[in-house]
């Protein structure tokens, strides 16, 4: 199944910290806050449009990070970036953008996200700046798993 969703991706930064009392309290960045509130809400519409409830169970994820283009680019470098010949290779670091993300679908299109078994992410340009997710079921193939998922194939070293 796959979201595409209409927000600018945002980094997870490093949490705030605040005293409570005889405690700290940590908490999200705003712009961070800001991020995982609107994109839980877009992906609760999403699943409510599709009278889906949360994925429980092993998943495998594919995130899709598009983010702007500099403004002040030639044309030529301009087309590069979105056609994917240059990809971003700058800062935020690809594995905050999924942190961020897994974080706000928690609870909306998987139960937890220590579900996600395996995951694929990956960064490009975009003229509007959006992600996508799409999320599936695992399949296991007989002749990797001798008809049993978990179990690992022989091998000739073992």
């Amino acid at each position: 199944m796959k979201f595409k969703f209409d927000i600018a991706p945002i980094e997870q930064a490093r949490p705030r910290a605040t005293r409570m009392g005889k405690g700290i309290r940590l908490y999200d960045p705003q712009k961070v806050a800001v991020f995982k509130r609107q994109l839980g809400m877009l992906a609760k519409q999403q699943m409510l449009d599709r009278g889906l409830e949360p994925y429980d169970g092993p998943l495998e994820v594919c995130m899709e990070f598009y983010r702007p283009v500099q403004a002040s680019l030639s044309q030529k470098e301009r087309a590069r970036r979105l056609s994917g010949v240059h990809r971003p290779t700058v800062k935020p670091d690809l594995s905050n953008y999924v942190k961020a993300t897994e974080d706000a679908l928690n609870g909306i299109l998987w139960a937890d996200d220590n579900l996600i078994i395996s995951l694929e992410a990956k960064k490009y340009y975009a003229e509007q700046p959006h992600l996508i997710v799409e999320i599936r079921r695992p399949t296991y193939r007989e002749e990797e798993n001798n008809g049993k998922p978990g179990d690992k194939k022989p091998t000739s070293s073992d």
